[in-house]
């Protein structure tokens, strides 16, 4: 038995996801869907303009992959729920709380799974950081430091993807791979967060921020995020890029002359199934998100595009973690395995509900210059 998934949205998101779909033995790929003529033509397969003719061939699929744009993950996904599809819905999982919160109760009224991602909090070095927690090995999470610098802001985006009230700009766009990352470690509820947002230049609400985040446990960690297309810290990892491939060194730093010669919204179309663009499927390297280093106990561990290095009292030791076939391989099978064996994913719509808590913790904080409690801005049903 297969999942017959449907995709909801090919932009950049599902040219980036797909091909674990397509890789996945359990997942047979048989419907797309987008406004863009151009990318249902390039996608492949049947494709329709709207969700609403998506669902009204309901009966051709089990599964959406919603890879819509921020403001419309909602809508969607509470519409796949009614349908009665089993939903994986790209981050961040809705703009509001109230819309995550609508989801969750949508997905858990209709008994299906909702999961949310692929963030980084996936990352097989993630993956086996945690379980070199959890094993005892490393000992309990007392300290994590993570931080990225990159060309975000400067990449072609959509008016929107640059206006926080539509679910745009670094934190809501970003700091949830971070957060999940950090969760996933830490093994706890996040109890406060106080953080800073900066943006300096027109391109967005906030382009960079800066958060230290208390967990229950005792735990702690701090968080920082550049979009601003300057300093790179994929230098810092040999010039392993994100997706996981090799890096041209140059290129960051030429984001914005490439950005202000061009017609943003081409260039934008031109990354995703509309300019038939593909994704390498061979895997060099982990796909990665700057740097990140938890101290524990007994050890510290640093993420690498390879795995993990160990530091301990003995000194380092790099542990690899295995390559998939296919970036995301893990995302597809998290999601198969809910859907055909009825396995609890890790990052589920009340994950997914609680990361953004902290995402509009970070944002109020910095806003009102005081401690927030994620947990006191969840709606009260949650």
């Amino acid at each position: 038995m297969t999942v017959r998934l449907a995709v909801l949205g090919l932009g950049r998101g599902a040219v980036l996801t797909v091909p674990a779909f397509a890789a996945h033995p359990r997942i047979t790929l048989v419907a797309g869907c987008d406004p863009n003529a151009d990318a249902r033509a390039g996608f492949g397969l049947p494709a329709y303009a709207s969700a609403e003719e998506l669902f009204a061939h309901g009966d051709d699929f089990d599964a959406v992959y919603i890879a819509s744009p921020h403001e419309f993950h909602a809508r969607h996904a509470i519409m796949a729920a009614e349908a009665g599809k089993h939903i994986l819905v790209e981050k961040p999982m809705a703009v509001t709380l109230a819309e995550a919160a609508a989801m969750v109760a949508a997905a858990e009224a209709a008994g299906t799974v909702l999961m949310v991602g692929p963030s980084h909090g996936y990352d097989p070095p993630v993956a086996l950081a945690a379980e070199l927690i959890a094993s005892g090995e490393a000992g309990a999470v007392r300290l994590i430091h993570a931080a990225n610098f990159t060309d975000f802001l400067y990449r072609p985006r959509r008016p929107a993807e640059l206006d926080t009230a539509q679910g745009g700009g670094v934190v809501l766009s970003q700091a949830t791979h971070q957060i999940d990352m950090i969760r996933r470690l830490a093994a706890s509820p996040v109890a406060s967060v106080r953080a800073w947002t900066g943006g300096w230049d027109a391109r967005a609400a906030e382009g960079a921020f800066t958060a230290l985040l208390t967990f229950e446990n005792g735990a702690a960690a701090n968080l920082t995020y550049s979009g601003y297309a300057r300093y790179d810290s994929d230098a810092l990892a040999g010039w392993a890029g994100e997706l996981g491939g090799a890096k041209d060194p140059a290129a960051h730093g030429r984001a914005r002359a490439v950005l202000a010669g061009a017609d943003e919204q081409t260039a934008k179309a031109a990354r995703t199934f509309a300019a038939g663009d593909r994704v390498s499927s061979a895997v060099r390297h982990h796909e990665r998100f700057g740097m990140l280093v938890a101290l524990c106990e007994k050890a510290d561990l640093e993420l690498t595009p390879q795995g993990v290095n160990l530091h301990g009292d003995g000194g380092m030791r790099s542990i690899a973690a295995p390559l998939p076939p296919v970036q995301r391989a893990d995302v597809a099978d998290a999601f198969a395995r809910a859907i055909l064996d009825g396995e609890s994913p890790l990052f589920d719509g009340r994950w997914g509900l609680d990361s953004l808590a902290v995402c509009h913790a970070i944002l109020r904080s910095a806003r009102e210059r005081r401690d927030i409690s994620p947990s006191d801005l969840l709606p009260s049903s949650h």
